[in-house]
């Protein structure tokens, strides 16, 4: 707490100056261009590694970057706080991009694959939230062979969670708009490197400036056409966008009765 508060002074005093008129024009609303799914995790800041400032995210914070997946009637049985933060997000904000950011050395998927440990009711509840991620491992899907198998699993989970995202009907009817697109990324804290998933190799990569590159003029490219692209499907066919599999939701019929899910559809780098 120490230094918590000592950092409150040090704002105040150093930084407030410099941060009046984004916070004046800020008062009077905010429209960030992106809703951020992270973990809770202290080692996990994506306002430092994304360089990001007041204003620009959206976030939701959770054990293990999780979303309680809906229904058939488009209702979650697990926790509302994401859904709720999920549909402001999209009805009042309109973000055009929601990113689920996963990371190395996750207590969560240590906690899942730890079948004797005990844990406290309500985070046992939150973690099935996890079991199709599980699932999907123990079945052999594999993104990186040479990671620990926690680390495995924090990466197949980051997919899984954009499927669970994929059945909130305020998603799906974005993506079918062509008005979202999604994204998987990873953070690996012992190198200090933040991935995204290229569904072209059907690993995660280092978002590195050739990477970033491709990716920033691909965003300049839908700026540039707006709505008069031809492909209503482009706002997920993106490079390195995540494309879901909208119709496999229409079979499931609770929000734990989540198959495991297969491989992610391969989509176009051009």
């Amino acid at each position: 707490m120490r230094k918590l508060i000592q950092g409150i002074v040090d704002f105040r005093e150093n930084l407030q100056p410099s941060y009046i008129q984004t916070f004046e024009r800020l008062a009077l609303g905010q429209k960030p261009d992106a809703l951020f799914v992270a973990c809770s995790d202290s080692r996990v800041v994506p306002n430092l590694f994304a360089s990001t400032e007041p204003g620009d995210l959206f976030v939701i914070r959770n054990v293990g970057n999780l979303i309680a997946p809906c229904d058939e009637h488009g209702e979650t049985h697990e926790d509302y706080a994401e859904a709720a933060a999920i549909e402001y997000s999209m009805l009042q904000l309109g973000v055009s991009n929601i990113i689920i950011c996963g990371h190395s050395e996750c207590g969560a998927t240590l906690a899942a694959l730890d079948e004797d440990r005990k844990l406290s009711p309500n985070l046992a509840t939150w973690l099935r939230n996890l079991k199709p991620s599980v699932a999907r491992l123990r079945s052999g899907e594999v993104l990186d062979p040479n990671l620990s198998l926690h680390n495995q699993l924090s990466q197949i989970n980051v997919l899984q969670q954009l499927e669970h995202l994929t059945s909130h009907p305020t998603v799906r009817a974005a993506i079918e708009a062509g008005k979202l697109k999604l994204h998987a990324w990873w953070f690996n804290i012992a190198k200090v490197e933040v991935e995204v998933f290229d569904p072209t190799i059907k690993r995660f990569r280092p978002i590195d400036r050739e990477i970033a590159e491709r990716m920033m003029q691909k965003t300049e490219m839908k700026h540039f056409h707006g709505n008069n692209c031809k492909n209503k499907h482009d706002s997920h066919t993106d490079f390195m966008s995540w494309k879901p599999n909208l119709e496999s939701f229409s079979t499931r019929k609770t929000a734990h009765v989540f198959a495991p899910s297969q491989a992610v559809t391969e989509t176009n780098l051009s």
